[in-house]
């Protein structure tokens, strides 16, 4: 959809350019019509701009700067000021201006992907497609500027999602391909049969986990919240989040706690809620030594309710926290996957939160252990229970 709306901007700009363009290729304007629409703003060595010109660049979403011929800012959008392309006056992209310079003196239109060091955006580059046009013979000049960083972006996130799929996918299908023909071959050996088809089921399993996962982020990816969400007791939702890791969790001798979700609801999709319960007390799970602890708690506030997951596990490194959310991304990718993580459980969890009009948060910090919070909105109609449960919440904070 984004492409497609990227694709239609594009050809509007392209349109109004080359109607432009062919407006301004002969005389100016008759006499008679420039003498009905009145004077056009006029620049110091007497450039003008021809009428009409100026509602037409301020309807355009991309940036638009025209230069009279003595390379002064005759006309610019709001967006170029904004973006700092020009200032007063002057146009301070050297790149462009050298550019617009050859534009005027051959005529021929160019175009080309600038990078610009925008302050108001932090320290990242902005990048720009450009266009630079002659407006007819009169030395003046068309600068279009389209700001594609989120476009290159949004592309870098999908041929990166293509790659990691693509691995994901091969590695398991792989294994079982080379198990089923070892099998094959040592199918005289019913040891050897019984330990490939042990690893069989592992890889077949960790295929089946990819599938679903990737089931569930293409149905809840869309950032639109639900239409008709009910009311959600979360008692339930972080008893079945526990049960579901308790075998794994004895497995090592970790603790599992679960704490002031009693009489507490929330307005969702339950069977939403509890996937990303679920993956946060697995990867707390996953994730801790022996004989450890995991709780999950609920508080209430006057505007949400929050539902923390804490671990006293290795922790996540700091230059790591703003990309744990991301598809297929690893702080660890071998410890991942010996875990039998898919690199997708937190990328739906956020996507969920999304989904409620909530957020998902994190503290963590190497060999403390992590917490992750869903923080959801207070549901306005709270049954007396739920209400009693707040008041002794806050009197007890």
């Amino acid at each position: 959809m984004q492409g497609e709306l990227l694709a239609a901007v594009t050809g509007i700009i392209g349109l109004v350019t080359g109607v432009v363009i062919g407006v301004l290729a002969g005389p100016f304007f008759r006499t008679g019509v420039a003498a009905r629409q009145g004077p056009s703003p006029q620049s110091r060595d007497g450039s003008t701009l021809p009428p009409g010109i100026a509602e037409v660049l301020s309807a355009l979403p991309s940036s638009a700067v025209v230069l009279d011929s003595a390379d002064r800012v005759l006309r610019a959008s709001s967006a170029a000021r904004a973006f700092g392309i020009v200032r007063g006056e002057e146009l301070v992209i050297g790149e462009l201006l050298i550019l617009a310079r050859q534009v005027r003196r051959d005529g021929v239109i160019r175009e080309t992907d600038i990078e610009v060091a925008v302050r108001k955006f932090g320290p990242d580059a902005t990048s720009f497609a450009v266009r630079v046009a002659p407006l007819g013979g009169t030395g003046l000049v068309l600068v279009l500027a389209e700001d594609q960083t989120e476009h290159r972006r949004l592309e870098a996130v999908r041929r990166d999602f293509v790659a990691n799929i693509s691995h994901e996918l091969k590695t398991p299908v792989g294994a079982l391909s080379l198990l089923a023909e070892t099998v094959q071959d040592a199918s005289d050996d019913p040891e050897a049969v019984r330990r490939f088809t042990e690893r069989m089921q592992t890889e077949a399993t960790r295929l089946t986990a990819v599938i679903q996962d990737l089931i569930t982020l293409s149905r809840i990816q869309g950032a639109e919240p639900m239409a008709e969400p009910s009311r959600v007791d979360l008692g339930p939702v972080v008893e079945e989040a526990l049960d579901a890791v308790r075998m794994p969790a004895d497995a090592k001798g970790i603790e599992l706690v679960g704490s002031g979700a009693e009489g507490v609801t929330v307005m969702g999709d339950g069977g939403l809620l509890g996937t990303a319960l679920r993956n946060l007390v697995a990867n707390a799970v996953a994730y801790s030594p022996k004989n450890t602890r995991v709780a999950v708690s609920v508080g209430v506030s006057r505007n949400s309710v929050d539902i923390s997951v804490a671990d006293q596990g290795i922790g996540i490194p700091q230059q790591d926290l703003e990309r744990i959310f991301e598809r297929f991304y690893r702080v660890d990718a071998a410890r991942s996957r010996a875990t039998g993580g898919t690199g997708l459980g937190l990328a739906i969890v956020k996507h969920i939160m999304t989904h409620h009009r909530g957020e998902v948060t994190v503290w963590s910090k190497e060999g403390s252990g992590s917490t992750f919070t869903l923080r959801l909105p207070r549901p306005e109609d709270r049954g007396p229970e739920a209400a009693r449960n707040t008041d002794r919440q806050e009197a007890a904070q």
